[in-house]
Formats: structure tokens, sequence, C-alpha cells
């Protein structure tokens, strides 16, 4: 029999549960709109490029540091800024990121010369970079019910800014010039720095003694080893667009060596190089996005180009045509997080690398020449496969990741994104050289095929399920 006591407790938490459900959209409303600040920024500022390199004027090798440079400091920064999130607090990290982008964008459009807007866009991407880790990691010691689809709306979000951040940035050169696609991010900054400061959890109080002895034993030398064997690694794949660096390809390489060799031996390290040996899962979850954004870059690069150079479309028409891939991705993703949430990840992620292949063959076999329908039919069943694999890889790199250092890896998850982002442009321009054709279209094809099917192989791999599939097979 319950006692008025007893009715009290249950009353309370009841009570409780709904004050989560209300604050849950909120907590992930803020995490999101920070999130969205790297890719939104990665994205927009292509539009921007002819008239910031007319105002400075300056060679086009050299305005397109611009995106170099952001891509170089968000790779080597999320690992980075994740791990100081380990270490110092998730909510201070986040928080500190915002504050930085908010700070470019009041900067940005005040430089004089182009090496101060140069160092605005670093600080921009630093900023952003700290934002990501940090906001996966709230998310999985906050969100506990329903984690998938939290995960879900980081990705529509994501996936989101990097479609439409062309467009935006297009309509807001119109209106307020190059200085307007800094300007915007001052909104999202307030409302993400609002909400987070509110809805966040305070991080855990340290002391001055203990931030002391957290500070002696973060791995400096791994972080500088880590950052310059990155940097001259990207340097050389970056190279491959105009003269080649080798000497950065045999830097970069000793570096990591280093890295590797000094992460193994001491007792804290910044990246456990073991994790990659003792999770294997992990390792394949890395692989698969490097591959899943090989894929959808090869796509998002080539295909505008192809559109109004070989089609001879408009650039409106062109991006009416990108939306039937991103369009699709950002629908499938809210159903992706629920069937993840239900199945788990193995099903999905299997799913995802079959459509691929699918999508690889009727791009090499349908796409060059078809109808606009027959355009869109092909970039829908790739929107389909992107936006199922951007949600549950997410997700499995969440579930496979030690909670200690969930920061660090979620940085790591990402800058497996701006591999495969500069991969894909090494490849189309191998691929391209001066000129785009439909019989270098084809070609691109059967890459996304070769990329599907390796992708395919893995998904069966690290499914339990797949496992089961090759037995019966055998059987």
């Amino acid at each position: 029999m319950e006692t008025i006591s007893d009715m009290a407790v249950i009353k309370n938490l009841s009570k409780g549960m709904t004050v989560l459900k209300k604050t849950r959209a909120l907590f992930i409303t803020a995490v999101a709109s920070g999130t969205m600040l790297n890719p939104l920024n990665s994205s927009m500022i292509s539009l921007a490029l002819h008239s910031i390199q007319k105002d400075f004027q300056l060679s086009f090798t050299t305005v397109s540091w611009l995106i170099s440079s952001f891509y170089l400091a968000s790779a080597v920064a999320q690992p980075v800024t994740g791990k100081i999130g380990d270490i110092f607090g998730r909510k201070k990290t986040f928080l500190l990121g915002l504050t930085l982008v908010g700070l470019s964008a009041f900067g940005a459009p005040l430089s004089t010369t182009f090496m101060m807007l140069l160092v605005m866009r670093l600080v921009q991407s630093i900023g952003s970079s700290a934002i990501y880790p940090s906001g996966m990691a709230l998310i999985r010691d906050h969100i506990k019910e329903q984690q998938a689809s939290a995960l879900a709306v980081l990705s529509i979000f994501a996936s989101a800014m990097v479609a439409l951040g062309p467009t935006i940035g297009g309509f807001l050169i119109v209106w307020g010039h190059w200085p307007a696609i800094f300007w915007v991010n001052f909104p999202f900054v307030i409302i993400s720095f609002l909400l987070g400061w509110y809805m966040f959890p305070k991080d855990v109080k340290k002391d001055k003694e203990t931030v002391k002895n957290l500070l002696a034993h973060l791995d400096f030398l791994g972080i500088g080893l880590f950052a310059l064997g990155m940097i001259f690694s990207l340097w050389f794949l970056l190279s491959f667009e105009a003269k080649i660096h080798y000497f950065s390809a045999v830097a970069g390489i000793i570096f990591l060596f280093l890295f590797v060799l000094r992460e193994i031996r001491i007792k804290e390290p910044f990246i456990d190089v073991k994790i990659f040996k003792s999770h294997p899962k992990l390792t394949l979850v890395y692989i698969q996005f490097i591959l899943l954004n090989i894929y959808f870059y090869c796509l998002f690069f080539g295909l505008p180009s192809y559109f109004q150079e070989v089609m001879g479309l408009s650039v409106e028409k062109s991006g009416l045509l990108m939306l039937f891939m991103s369009g699709v991705s950002i629908i499938i993703s809210t159903v992706t997080g629920k069937w993840t949430d239900k199945a788990g990840v193995n099903q999905p992620i299997i799913a995802g690398a079959c459509l691929a292949i699918i999508g690889g063959f009727v791009f090499s076999f349908f796409f060059v020449g078809a109808s606009s329908l027959v355009i869109g039919g092909t970039l829908a069943i790739m929107g389909l496969s992107y936006g199922i694999g951007n949600v549950v890889l997410q997700v499995a790199m969440v579930k496979e990741s030690p909670k200690a250092i969930i920061g660090t890896t979620s940085g790591l998850f990402q800058t497996c994104r701006y591999l495969g982002s500069i991969f894909s442009s090494i490849i189309l321009g191998l691929i391209f050289g001066e000129q785009i054709s439909a019989e270098k279209m084809k070609i691109v094809g059967e890459v996304l095929i070769v990329t599907g099917f390796i992708s395919g192989f893995m998904s069966l791999w690290f499914s339990k399920e797949g496992f089961k599939f090759l037995k019966f097979g055998r059987a």
C-alpha cells in the first residue's frame, strides 16, 4: 500500500521527468546551433572569395588560403580542443569556442589587410572546432534517452549548413558584401551561448592545485607533434591542386611517426593510439566516415561545375538539382535517428553502404545525358546513403568511445570529415585535369562504386549481423 510520502516522491519524479522533456529540446538546440557554425562557415566562404580577392587585390591562389587554412586549423583543432574539454570541462570549452567565433565575426569585417582577415578566419576555425567535440560529450553525458535521435538533430543542422551554406552566402553577399558572411554568425552565437549558459550543467569545479596538476599532465609535446604532422600532411594533400610539395609529405610522416612513438610510451598521452587496437570498431567507424565523405564531397564539389560547364545549366537550376541530394539527406536523418534508437547501429550502417553502391552504379550507367528527373532520382539515392551514414556513424562513434575521452574521439571524428573532403578534391583534380567532361564524370562514378564497395565490406565487418550473414553464406 502506497503511503502519502511515496505518492509525493512519485509525483516529484513525474514532475522532474516532465521538466526534462521540456528542457531536452532547448538543450539540443543549444548544442546544435553551436555545432552548425563550423560547417556553415566552411561552405559559405566559397561565394565570397571573388569579392575578397577583388577588394584586397590578390591572386586566386592567395585568397584560396581562406579555405585551406580553415580546413588545416579545423583538422588539428578538433581533437586538441576535445582533449581540453575532457580535462577542463565541456561547458567551459563549448562557451569559449562560441566566444572565439563571436570575436572573429566582429574582427573580420574590420580587417584592413588580408593577413588580418586570415588570422580572424583561423580564430573562427579554432573556435567553431572547439564547439563540436564538447557538444557531443555534453549530449552523451546528459541525454540518456533516445540519444540517436538527439544526434540526428546535430546531423540535420550540419548537413543543412553544408548544403545551404553557398546559397546563404550568396544572398548575404548581395545584401551586405563579404563582411555579411561573418556578421551572420552573431545570432547563432548569442542563441547558443545563452541557452548553453542556462541549460548545460556546471562543470565539476577544480581548485587551483587540481588545475595545475592537470596542466602538468597535459601532453603538450604530443599535441605539438600531432599538429605539425597533420599540418604538413594536409599541406601535401592540398598541394595536389598545384605544385606538389614532397618535402611536406616527408615532414608530415616524420612528425606523425614521432607522435605515435611518444604516445605509445607515455602514461597520459594526448591521444591514446592503443585505442585503435583495443577498440577496433571505433577504428572502422573512422575509416568508414572518411569513405563516406570522399563519396559525398566528390559529388558536392564536382556536380555544380558539371551542371554548369557541361550541361549548360544556370546556377539556380544547378542548386535545385543539388537539393535532391541534400534535401533527402536532411529528411532521412530524422528517420535514421529513430531507427537507430530502436534497432541499433548495425542495420543502418549496412543499409547506408548498400545504397552507396546502388547509387554509384546508377550514376555510372544512367546519370550522364539523363533527364532532370533521372538525375534527381539518382541524387536522391545518394542523399539517402549520406543521410543514413552521417547519423549512424556518429552514433556508432559515441557508442564505441570510452566515456572519459569522448571529446577527443569526437574531435578525431570531425578530422576524418576534413580528410574525406580533401581526398575528394584530390580525386576530382586528378580526374578532371584542365576540363570537365561527360566521360570524366563516368570515371567519378567508378570511384563512387569502389568507395561504396569498400564501405560495404567494412560495414559487414563492423556488424555482428554481417558476421552471421557471412557464416550463413558459407554454410
